[in-house]
């Protein structure tokens, strides 16, 4: 069966390569024999179109005198007289004389021709002077084109198995001609999809349609190489009667076109994300959500891998100019990001986990330079240099960790640590224009994370100065329950200006005070506690809530910033009321069981340290259970909402009866107080109760 089906397919084979040109057809070959004597036996059609006499007109009649001229019968003769003799060819042009009389030039190959009898006859065979130089023209100038031409041509059979190749595509390939021959595009060019190429040719083979400048490219050295471009065009090739060729190729190398067009294209990938680092890098002070967003940044927009590590003498607040010399150098992993899930992101250090790294390694190497590390290509020994130990180094090879750079993270020409960056299934290198880029993402970065870092600091000494200025617990005082809240701003420069205070005076007396210093940040803390220094100092002298404000505002006078809000108020337990000057603050307010709770209408007076201005006092008398209710502008105060409708606010939550004053403290800051509140807030509450209740 085998031998059978060998056969047949050998067969088709010849049966395709036996189909007739029509090469011959295209020159109109005309066929011509004649007898000894010179006379016409066949005539073939292509001859009577040729010399326009038909076959009945031709045929038994002297070809020389039918064909040729009066003046030139005898020269033909005499040819034809040598031709029989000697059985030589003879070829040559000569004039014909055509049925119209008209004379042509016409191309003659004539040979002499034996029957089994001995007789003998000519064949001669001729076509049109003319259209014989036309064609041998097209074909000398088809060649020539095909090899000089600067486009890449190529010819293929109906098997689509290359047969001629051009010079300029043996260059465009990289390829011998010798080496396309027989062979399909896919098993001469691996580096194209010769799958995807082939559906193509077959389409335009059995469509006749030309697909024109489709797009292709590839790599003929291998991953490594330069990414070529090609626009290749595909013909299906005719010949005259229609009878399908093959398919024809022509091939033009826009490698640099291309690779501009790439460059253009990274080039604004990388001014979008600039533009992208510029709105999302950097939105809050706070240094850990500054390098997830530097990592979301970059990722996956430069690198499939990205960790962001900073010095941990930095987070600690040490600022120092030489803190590596040469050693190993301390970091803090902030961020680890990947564009795909990976084992990869097990060879980083853990977020918060604090990694020592030797001089030798590339993190250390670029901050202790203050300048990027770039290996384009990843070896097994940078690998030992890149990770934090053998183990992650594996895990880094198997997920194909090829390109890698490290970048300083400086501020104020401070390191603070360093973005890493790596490449797996983006198969390009890292590059210097990368480098640039990922420095000035960097240099963007390393700004916010400083600016971060020296928030968090003012922000920790504003705290701690704040509160080691404010009462440590509520104290324990006849007739009151007594509880106090603080909470500071979101802010590090808008921390410090409010205070509370509840001070033991004379007779069991006890003088609550709230107040609001009219600034921000340290220097505000600083004024808030010394006008509670000096309002502790009045209260022990046991004067009216009035005089205390009066002496405050000398005192403020001459303090920078030196304007603040005031309320001071002293409860009596055994006469149940309590005397209460304000400058300039918000009212109190009562509540009272059964009722609605009430803004107190007293006497708002000027704000501390306007000078020369008097105070006025107010009583209020309170019964068992009553409470009163002290704040700061923090708690209701927003920008978004008018100041009546967060009074209004206030006054229904505090309508909702609660358990204990701390309860009711808890409830008010969780709904009334955001995240991003921007001033900090003093809350003071206050219940009466039996003085003899008091344990």
């Amino acid at each position: 069966m085998d031998a059978i089906g060998s056969s047949r397919g050998a067969a088709a084979a010849v049966n395709r390569e036996s189909e007739p040109s029509g090469l011959l057809d295209a020159l109109a070959v005309a066929a011509v024999m004649l007898d000894a004597e010179g006379r016409i036996r066949l005539w073939s059609p292509q001859a009577e179109e040729l010399f326009g006499w038909s076959a009945q007109e031709a045929l038994g009649r002297s070809a020389a005198r039918l064909l040729v001229a009066p003046e030139n019968v005898d020269l033909v003769v005499e040819l034809f007289a040598q031709v029989m003799a000697s059985g030589e060819t003879w070829a040559g042009v000569f004039p014909v004389r055509g049925k119209d009389g008209s004379t042509r030039l016409v191309e003659f190959r004539n040979m002499r021709l034996l029957d089994e009898h001995g007789a003998v006859y000519a064949l001669g065979i001729a076509t049109d002077q003319t259209l014989l130089r036309e064609v041998e023209r097209d074909l000398a100038l088809s060649v020539r084109l095909v090899a000089q031409s600067p486009i890449g041509l190529a010819v293929l059979n109906t098997d689509l198995r290359y047969v001629m190749v051009n010079p300029a595509l043996e260059q465009i390939n990289a390829l011998p001609a010798e080496q396309h021959i027989g062979r399909s595009v896919g098993e001469a060019l691996p580096f194209l999809d010769g799958d995807a190429i082939a559906v193509t040719m077959r389409q335009v083979l059995s469509t006749g349609i030309p697909v024109l400048n489709e797009f292709t490219i590839g790599r003929p050295g291998g991953a490594t190489d330069t990414e070529h471009a090609w626009s290749v065009s595909y013909y299906r090739l005719e010949d005259p009667s229609g009878r399908v060729l093959g398919l024809a190729i022509s091939v033009v190398d826009v490698s640099e076109q291309h690779q501009a067009s790439q460059e253009a294209a990274r080039a604004r990938r990388r001014l979008a994300l600039i533009a992208d680092a510029s709105t999302t890098v950097g939105t809050t002070l706070d240094v850990e959500q500054t390098a997830h967003e530097l990592a979301e940044v970059v990722v996956p927009g430069l690198a499939d891998l990205a960790a962001v590590d900073i010095l941990d003498a930095v987070l600690q607040g040490r600022r120092q100019t030489n803190h590596l010399a040469g050693g190993p150098a301390l970091f803090r992993a902030l961020a680890v990001r990947a564009a795909y899930s990976t084992n990869a992101l097990h060879a980083a250090d853990t977020p918060g986990q604090i990694a020592s790294y030797a001089a030798d390694r590339y993190i250390t190497q670029c901050v202790t330079s203050g300048r990027p590390v770039l290996v384009e290509h990843v070896g097994e020994e940078d690998l030992q240099r890149i990770a934090p130990d053998p183990q992650s180094a594996r895990l880094l090879a198997r997920a194909g960790l090829h390109s890698y750079m490290a970048v300083p993270l400086i501020a104020r020409g401070e390191v603070l640590g360093a973005l890493d960056l790596g490449r797996a299934r983006n198969m390009a290198p890292f590059s210097r224009d990368d480098v640039v880029l990922a420095g000035e993402l960097a240099a963007r970065a390393a700004v916010s994370i400083d600016n971060a870092r020296s928030y968090q600091s003012e922000r920790r000494t504003a705290l701690t100065l704040q509160r080691h200025l404010l009462p440590p617990r509520p104290p324990r005082r006849p007739g009151l329950e007594i509880a106090y809240r603080y909470e500071p701003a979101q802010s590090a420069s808008e921390i410090g200006g409010d205070w509370f205070d509840t001070i033991p005076v004379a007779g069991d007396k006890t003088a609550l005070v709230i107040g609001d210093v009219m600034g921000s940040g340290i220097n505000a803390a600083a004024t808030m506690g010394q006008l509670r220094t000096a309002t502790r100092t009045l209260a022990d002298l046991d004067l009216a809530p009035a005089e205390v404000l009066r002496h405050l505002d000398h005192t403020a006078a001459e303090l920078d910033p030196g304007f603040a809000t005031c309320i001071y108020a002293v409860y009596d337990p055994y006469r149940s009321e309590c005397r209460i000057a304000v400058a300039g603050h918000l009212p109190p307010i009562l509540v009272r069981a059964g009722r609605r709770p009430e803004l107190l209408d007293l006497p708002s007076g000027t704000p501390l340290g306007v000078g020369d201005v008097a105070f006025t006092e107010t009583t209020v008398k309170l019964e068992t259970g009553d409470q009163l209710v002290l704040y700061t502008d923090g708690l209701i105060e927003t920008r978004s909402d008018a100041i009546d409708t967060r009074i209004n606010t206030l006054l229904d939550l505090l309508a909702e009866p609660r358990v204990s004053l701390d309860d009711t403290c808890d409830h008010l800051l969780a709904a009334l107080r955001d995240r991003e509140d921007h001033d900090d807030v003093a809350l003071l509450i206050f219940r009466t109760r039996p003085p003899e209740a008091q344990e």
